[in-house]
């Protein structure tokens, strides 16, 4: 522990509310763990409703201001932070380890990923456009603008504690918005020493702020219940989304909801197994197999599924799993116990309705929250981990028939984030593509996320978009003016 001190003393532990660190509004703090160890690390400023309303006041005093900031000036401020985070890669890396459990190649793999969004909206920062146009008549002239959609509320999750910040930071910062930020209780380390680069980077103060807490409603509520407040992006669970939209009603707030998933992973007999196996282990593994777009269910054509999953089955049981700060190591221990608990759950009761673990299907020894990677076959239809989301290392397989049975299965569930799909034949990528109910596919490939493509989902898994050219819109607003002409 002592070989990683440095590095955690060298990260605020504050409240950041109008560019100054300091102690929350009671003095309390809360503590923060290493999921590998079980050990504590350090403690941080446990934020409450009167630093929440502090840090409203300040954003909305500072809006007009930055909005009217030059959009290559804020572009610059995003491009500086993206070189700083990439200087920094491996500190980034170790410190999310540290706090989150994935193995630093996942951490490095995360850092660079988020860096990403920061180029890419640099670059979207001065490319907001509008329209001129003639009306039918040739009496007026429409001209449409956009303009920031104002003070922003942006919750992240602990899964990916840098690049869902980044995600949302972002797009905020090249449209103009100020924000407030509620990083998860579990990771607010990453997020802490986020916002001191960007302070770094020329960010003024005052245009993010930053709250870590041990309850995400007592600093919600209040913001939310407060007409400044104009727009609430958010990263986490369906159950937690929807009572944020209700809450949104109130003042009528724009919202960005990305939420849970139930990703299928379809294998049909034509594809290219060694891909299609590749595939499997990178979008069921990733981040531990702790994401909303990790493959929850994989759907194999009767005729491969044997030899796809003894595959499959192989590469899991050769992973090495360990502290991520370990040499080697490619699969960390869960965020915590209760985590471990939910996947050992939906293991066992797999296991009583008939499935078959052909490796895993164990908690690891010693100490911290390691599960072993595990593949379940002869999965049966009403086994809990076919419906709910597994967020762990844990590959269930089934069979199909035929392509409407493989279409049919994958859409039998509320979610709709993302699916998978291999086979050689492009008609039926194609075709099955556009039939699967997601907001996002992807084709021979187990990883879809990109910065520079829209990333969200459908029905059960929200709505709005974080990444591509449709990202930055979601922090502004549509003004249109009507010229009448003499």
């Amino acid at each position: 522990m002592s070989d990683f001190q440095s590095l955690i003393d060298a990260v605020p532990k504050g409240v950041l509310v109008g560019g100054r660190w300091r102690d929350s509004a009671n003095g309390s703090r809360f503590p923060v763990h290493d999921p590998a160890t079980e050990r504590q690390l350090c403690e941080v400023a446990d934020a409450q409703a009167e630093d929440a309303t502090e840090a409203l006041d300040t954003a909305a005093a500072r809006q007009q201001e930055w909005a009217a900031t030059p959009p290559r000036q804020r572009g610059e401020i995003l491009r500086r932070a993206w070189q700083l985070l990439t200087d920094r890669a491996d500190d980034l890396a170790l410190l999310m380890t540290l706090e989150m459990g994935k193995s630093l190649t996942e951490s490095r793999a995360e850092v660079t990923y988020a860096a990403e969004f920061f180029r890419w909206f640099a670059e979207e920062a001065v490319r907001i456009d509008g329209r001129y146009a003639r009306s039918p008549s040739g009496a007026e002239r429409i001209v449409v603008t956009h303009q920031p959609v104002g003070p922003s509320l942006l919750i992240t999750p602990w899964n990916f504690p840098l690049a869902m910040g980044t995600r949302k930071i972002g797009p905020a910062i090249a449209a103009g918005c100020t924000m407030i930020m509620k990083p998860a209780q579990l990771t607010p380390l990453s997020m802490l020493n986020l916002a001191a680069i960007l302070s770094e980077a020329g960010l003024p103060d005052g245009v993010l702020n930053v709250l870590p807490s041990s309850s995400a409603s007592r600093i919600v509520r209040p913001l939310m219940g407060d007409v400044r407040l104009r727009k609430v992006s958010f990263t986490g669970s369906t159950e937690v989304g929807q009572k944020l939209v209700e809450q949104s009603a109130g003042n009528l707030q724009r919202t960005s909801m990305e939420l849970g998933g139930n990703a299928p992973f379809l294998v049909f007999a034509d594809a290219d197994l060694d891909a299609a196996v590749d595939g499997a282990v990178t979008a069921k593994m990733r981040n531990n197999g702790e994401s909303c777009v990790a493959a929850n269910r994989f759907h194999v054509a009767a005729s491969v599924a044997e030899e796809f999953t003894a595959r499959l089955t192989d590469r899991m049981a050769q992973m090495k799993v360990g502290p991520g700060t370990e040499d080697g190591v490619q699969v960390g221990p869960l965020i915590s116990e209760d985590q471990r608990k939910k996947v050992m759950d939906l293991v066992e009761d797999a296991l009583r309705k008939g499935a078959v673990a052909t490796t895993g299907a164990k908690p690891q020894d010693g100490g911290g929250y390691f599960y072993s990677p595990t593949v379940l076959r002869d999965v049966p239809a009403d086994a809990r981990i076919l419906r709910e989301e597994v967020f762990g290392p844990v590959a269930p397989v089934t069979t199909f028939a035929d392509e409407d049975e493989a279409v049919r299965t994958a859409n039998d569930t509320e979610f709709g984030l993302v699916a998978y799909l291999y086979t050689r034949d492009l008609d039926r990528a194609v075709r099955v593509g556009e039939r699967l109910a997601t907001g996002m596919v992807g084709i021979n490939t187990g990883l879809v996320s990109n910065a520079a493509a829209p990333f969200g989902g459908i029905k059960a898994s929200g709505f709005g978009r974080e990444g591509g050219a449709e990202g930055i819109h979601e922090y502004l607003d549509t003004k249109y003016m009507a010229i009448k002409l003499g």
